[in-house]
């Protein structure tokens, strides 16, 4: 049988080499090799390229293979070289700091929280500060001083825990600072180029909150255009999570691709034809600044290097190819920083684009004939939307344990429009960033994204549609990509034989499926776990689980933080909440005392 262009590996040697880069990298972080073994794998990457200059019948025959392995060194070496190592400081303790922010985070309901830059003990360590939620906004453009109480954020417990110390750690974070709101301030006078961006995009959300529109209106302007959804409320949050359109809402490809495509637009429209490599290289250069300007976040640059590569290959006149492109990017970003690969926003973005060259045309096929402008723009933009959605569904599920099936209908309605509402609002920005201020304008964008929202909204509030706690390992996640994979031979062609492989793919999901839920259920587990000021006491036998609380605590977080990550680990759904009296310090279960105070 002829092979698909897929696996003539020969085709594609940039998307091979990118592949053992990453495997290189990924033994790295499980392995933490020490030095001694990295100046070994250094020596044998120089033996490797060295070997690579000489002609001789074996080595041209082996090439391939020697690349790949001096890439797989690479992914390891710059790994090592990757990895944080803080600055040590003695903690818990309160000190005064001196300190700089370099990102604004989501708030929580007490404090406002940055990424600040922070001097201590003569010591300059990054750290994640939190700032009473009355004090004014801080900005970039000054030093601050503060007495503040400095810990280190504290390793998971639990393998079904989210490990936000080493969330932190691979953003080069080691500690927390709260502030005690006391705060001096003071000009600074080496503010970067790139933190005079930061500023400017500060000034521009502040007026917006100073525009005449509905406060959801500005929080979904500053989220959808600059990136900002520090402010925006849980109920919008958890309405476009259960929508399955929260990629809506985040800067992604598609904001970047609208907006590259609408300078574009504008500059065609004053250069002759002949000048289009130059409208092109000009249009680059806006969404970069762009970029700067919203913060360069992670999936921003990825979206940027992307889309800058593939129209490389347009002005050196070489027929763009997708998983060149693909591969180029990650390694363009990931030697930079090879943390990046395990930030989920990374690898749902290159598992989306993977996805759309692997079942976008096949699916395309099963429309009817685009035979006009709008046909086009509905059938493709369905397509593509199921395409990304159904490459990234196995990581959705291992890493948020949660799926609605009204998320497809909801793209379908949503998604065609949405370059519409992604102009519209950049309109808008750009307005509100030049103080042009037209009232019939703000009321048109008003009325249009408070429908939006309520549409949206409409679509979450379908919960028997919506799924949670969905259990899910890496090796169900590589069996459902498997089946994945084999849909597009089925799609294409409807014969017994791709049907048969598709079917067993689908039949192994389902015994490792079962082989796991029957192994998860044959365990007995009695855990205390620590939430805020008070403990929850968890006893599990079989399928079953009760939870013991006390009867101040917030049942709410408990069930999101604990009982929903605890139920999804141990494929549990008989849950059982039983409430302890304020008094209680402890438990006594099965003659063994556990405390809960």
């Amino acid at each position: 049988m002829r092979k698909h262009k897929f696996f003539q590996l020969n085709k594609q040697p940039l998307l091979i080499l990118a592949v053992c880069f990453i495997v290189g990298v990924l033994l790295q972080d499980k392995l933490s090799l020490d030095k001694n073994y990295i100046y070994l794998v250094i020596g044998i990457c120089l033996l490797v390229f060295i070997a690579t200059f000489f002609k001789s019948y074996f080595l041209h025959k082996a090439k391939p293979y020697l690349l790949g392995i001096m890439f797989f060194g690479i992914g390891i070496i710059l790994h090592f070289f990757n990895s944080f190592s803080p600055q040590s400081l003695s903690v818990p303790r309160n000190e005064f700091i001196i300190f700089k922010i370099s990102k604004k985070l989501n708030s929580t309901e007490k404090n406002k929280k940055y990424e600040a830059v922070i001097n201590v003990d003569k010591k300059t360590v990054n750290a994640v500060l939190y700032v009473p939620k009355d004090h004014q906004e801080l900005d970039f453009n000054h030093y601050y001083k503060t007495k503040a109480f400095i810990t280190s954020p504290k390793p998971a417990k639990y393998d079904f825990q989210f490990d936000y110390a080493k969330y932190l750690k691979r953003k080069s974070i080691d500690y927390q600072c709260y502030s005690n709101g006391d705060i001096l301030s003071a000009g600074r006078k080496d503010v970067s180029f790139i933190e005079k961006f930061s500023q400017k995009r500060l000034e521009l959300l502040q007026n917006i909150d100073k525009s005449e529109i509905s406060q959801k209106t500005k929080d979904f302007l500053k989220g959808i255009i600059l990136a900002d959804r520090t402010e925006i409320d849980s109920q919008t949050i958890q309405d476009f999570n259960r929508s399955g359109l929260v990629h809506f809402l985040a800067i992604s490809g598609t904001h970047i691709v609208v907006i590259f495509g609408l300078f574009y637009f504008l500059l065609m429209k004053f250069f002759p034809l002949k000048f289009r490599k130059y409208a092109i290289i000009l249009s680059l250069i806006f969404i970069w600044l762009f970029a700067l300007l919203i913060g360069l976040g992670n999936s921003v640059v990825r979206s940027c290097v992307m889309l800058s590569v593939y129209f490389v290959y347009v002005l050196l006149q070489r027929k763009p190819d997708v998983l060149h492109s693909l591969a180029l990017s990650a390694f363009i970003i990931l030697i930079f920083d090879t943390q990046q690969i395990f930030d989920v926003g990374f690898q749902l973005s290159f598992l989306a684009v993977l996805g759309i060259f692997w079942l976008n045309q096949p699916i395309l096929k099963y429309f009817p004939k685009q035979n006009n402008w709008f046909k086009k723009l509905i059938f493709n933009t369905i397509s593509i939307s199921v395409s990304a959605q159904l490459a990234t569904l196995p990581l959705v599920l291992y890493y948020f344990h949660q799926f609605s099936l009204i998320s497809i209908v909801a793209n379908f309605f949503i998604v065609p429009f949405s370059e519409i509402i992604i102009v519209f609002s950049f309109v808008m920005t750009g307005l509100i960033a030049f103080s042009l201020d037209f009232t019939l304008i703000n009321t048109v964008y008003d009325y249009i994204i408070q429908i939006l929202l309520k549409v949206i909204h409409w679509f979450a509030d379908f919960d028997s549609v919506f799924f949670e706690n969905i259990p899910m390992n890496l090796a169900e996640v590589f069996s459902l990509f498997l089946i994945v994979y084999l849909m597009r031979f089925a799609i294409l062609k409807y014969n017994f034989k791709n049907l048969a492989r598709l079917m067993m793919a689908v039949l192994t999901f389902f015994i490792l499926r079962i082989g796991f839920n029957f192994y998860e259920n044959q365990k007995t587990e009695i855990l205390v776990h620590d939430f805020s000021k008070n403990k929850v006491l968890s006893i599990k036998e079989g399928n079953k689980v009760c939870f013991w609380i006390k009867e101040n605590s917030d049942k709410q977080k408990i069930t999101q933080f604990i009982i929903n990550p605890y139920c999804s680990s141990r494929r549990l759904d008989n849950v059982e909440m039983k409430v302890a009296p304020k008094s209680a310090r402890q438990v006594v279960y099965d003659g063994k005392i556990y405390e809960i105070n």
